[in-house]
């Protein structure tokens, strides 16, 4: 075998290896199940042996992948440690967190993680990029974030997690300036318009629907950002589901999403390497954000 094995396979078998589903590890990368798939399949062909058996039952590894998954799992380990070494020995006296953000992230939890930042005993800067899930995601794999702050829909296999914030759901549409709370039951007979599938809340809307076995009915077209669901609201186009902070306005007409009388939530979870040199700093952070988050509703699942 000289030709190299590709890492990204490696780190795709991993992850399915772990999670026991194609569907589920590819959420974890933020790439779709056909890319995975076939980034599976070219790692097989050079190695020369197929790894999984997929059937009804769900995903089981072969005598083969049995015999070569647990080195691949070491042979990340190993990668990862040289990267967060090499990180340690040439920055020693690195004083700057990365911090990448979903755009979904509200203004508050930033905020608070700067002033959480500076109250460190060893002060730190907290250096800030904004990014879609996928890139996110990516550049946390690949140690070009420390940590992210993203809507809690998809496990990352092999990284610490910590939920950091709850928010409340709302409803912007045509009926909206009623004010009175929307049951979730009730927005099924709902047309919703959905931004792309980059920030996580399109993700969240399709999980909490498929939670509770209500079908999504949902506009043709595509939003490009809260702004734009909030004009194509006013006019009738359907209806939008926000985190109340993405709100452009507190005038806005808006309803309380409520399943059975209580606040539909969105969470927000802390995701990074424990490995990595900044896992103290980075733990602290986490757990500081969790300790003051919102309690005073109840989180509906």
């Amino acid at each position: 075998m000289t030709e190299r094995l590709n890492l990204e396979g490696l780190r795709y078998a991993h992850a399915v290896a772990e999670a026991k589903s194609f569907s589920a590890a590819a959420r974890a990368y933020g790439v779709t199940q056909p890319a995975l798939s076939n980034g599976i399949a070219k790692l097989e062909e050079r190695l020369g042996g197929k790894l999984f058996d997929r059937s009804t039952r769900g995903v089981t590894q072969t005598a083969f992948g049995l015999g070569i998954l647990p080195l691949i799992g070491q042979a990340l380990v190993a990668l990862d440690a040289v990267g967060a070494e090499d990180r340690r020995l040439t920055e020693p006296g690195e004083q700057k967190i990365r911090m990448g953000v979903s755009p979904l992230i509200s203004s508050g939890l930033v905020s608070r993680a700067f002033g959480m930042v500076r109250d460190f005993p060893a002060p730190r800067e907290l250096v800030l990029r904004e990014a879609n899930m996928q890139d996110l995601r990516a550049c946390l794999l690949a140690s070009r974030l420390d940590i992210i702050l993203i809507p809690a829909v998809a496990a990352m296999p092999r990284f610490a997690h910590r939920v950091v914030d709850v928010e409340p759901v709302v409803v912007v549409g045509p009926d909206a300036a009623v004010k009175e709370p929307l049951e979730l039951a009730q927005a099924g007979e709902e047309c919703f318009i959905l931004v792309a599938d980059t920030c996580g809340l399109t993700t969240f809307t399709t999980q909490l629907f498929e939670a509770h076995q209500m079908p999504l009915r949902t506009y043709a077209g595509e939003a490009v950002s809260f702004q734009v669901l909030e004009d194509w609201a006013k006019p009738g186009l359907g209806s939008a589901m926000v985190p109340r902070s993405k709100l452009t306005s507190p005038d806005v007409p808006h309803r309380p999403l409520v399943n059975e009388g209580r606040e539909v939530q969105i969470s927000f979870e802390a995701v990074w390497s424990a490995d990595s040199p900044l896992a103290a700093d980075l733990l602290r952070l986490a757990d500081s954000l969790a300790a003051t988050r919102c309690t005073n509703t109840v989180s509906v699942s």
